[in-house]
């Protein structure tokens, strides 16, 4: 089986709680990053400062609602910059707002999900992006 990395963009710790225990349970993530504001998400992603050393994620489940840089801002440096442009990124956020998915897609999303607000929904939420992105599709190599 092969190496995924996943990194997770969340300021909740509930929420990154529920999301790593909900990946690990299945075993098919062999890490999993965590980046709590969108400015330490890009550091990650683009190998700054603390991060030089960061390994690159395979996929980013990123919030929306962050601090320092919103999800948004983070998600078009992401698909603007050629480095980092092909890694896909789920939209993983508790706004269901038309504006927050437009704009999401506008920037290149690979996709949109609004998190469930019962434990037992949000697990099977996150399962569901385990089971499509990490067992049918096929991301692109490093």
């Amino acid at each position: 089986m092969k190496n995924i990395h996943i990194l997770l963009v969340e300021d909740n710790e509930g929420d990154i709680l529920l999301t790593t225990e909900a990946l690990e349970e299945k075993k098919i993530v062999n890490k999993i990053s965590v980046a709590r504001d969108g400015q330490e998400a890009l550091d990650f992603i683009l190998k700054q400062g603390n991060y030089k050393d960061a390994p690159p994620p395979d996929l980013i489940l990123l919030d929306v609602n962050l601090p320092k840089k919103n999800g948004h801002e983070v998600l078009q440096i992401i698909k603007t910059t050629e480095s980092t442009q092909q890694i896909p990124v789920i939209m993983l956020t508790t706004s269901s707002s038309e504006k927050d998915i437009n704009l999401s897609y506008k920037h290149h999303a690979n996709c949109y999900i609004t998190k469930p607000v019962e434990a037992e929904a949000f697990l099977e939420a996150i399962t569901s992006i385990e089971d499509f992105w990490l067992t049918i599709v096929k991301l692109p190599k490093k």
